[in-house]
């Protein structure tokens, strides 16, 4: 029997990523886990309202969205630890721009540049819709047909009910693979 546990979004764990936005002239990095996909051409990022980075992403079209792996975490960590109206995080990753001009963190392994195509205000947050525009991926991470292989990338997860970062696991079959099976 399943116990009511309250009311709650349920649908962690989410990937964490770190947007790379420019504030003042300055690049400037906000960790998020509050991903979304909408349709196959558009993402949705959600940011708490205050949140200094929400002035480059508002004034700014384009951002980036770097997936994040177990080695960039401590660095991730601190970019959603600390605001950049209180400390400078323009040198906390090494980053060159993207082809449409956003900051890309140079050591993620995948990395997409998007621009902001609405915003919409929900009860304390700004969500901002995304259409990519360039996904930057390194070798190491690419299939033989030159696909995202996301068991070699091991984008981290992040689970909000237990503030637990957590690492993507195995693949365990094709999708349609498993009707009419046991698993």
């Amino acid at each position: 029997m399943k116990k009511n546990i309250g009311k709650m979004v349920a649908l962690y764990p989410m990937p964490v990523v770190v947007v790379g936005t420019f504030v003042e002239n300055k690049p400037n990095w906000m960790l998020v886990a509050h991903t979304g996909i909408i349709g196959h051409d558009r993402m949705m990022i959600s940011s708490a309202s205050p949140h200094y980075t929400n002035k480059g992403i508002s004034t700014g079209c384009m951002i980036t969205l770097n997936i994040i792996d177990k080695p960039l975490l401590p660095k991730a960590d601190k970019a959603g630890s600390v605001s950049g109206s209180k400390e400078d995080k323009s040198g906390l990753f090494s980053w060159n721009k993207g082809e449409y001009g956003a900051p890309l963190i140079t050591d993620s392994k995948l990395s997409m540049e998007c621009k902001v195509v609405d915003i919409y205000e929900s009860e304390g947050f700004h969500n901002y819709i995304l259409q990519p525009v360039a996904v930057y991926a390194e070798d190491s991470i690419l299939n033989d047909k030159g696909k995202i292989d996301y068991e070699r990338l091991s984008p981290v997860l992040f689970d909000m009910p237990n503030y637990e970062y957590l690492e993507t696991g195995k693949v365990i079959g094709k999708c349609l693979s498993f009707i009419g099976k046991e698993v």
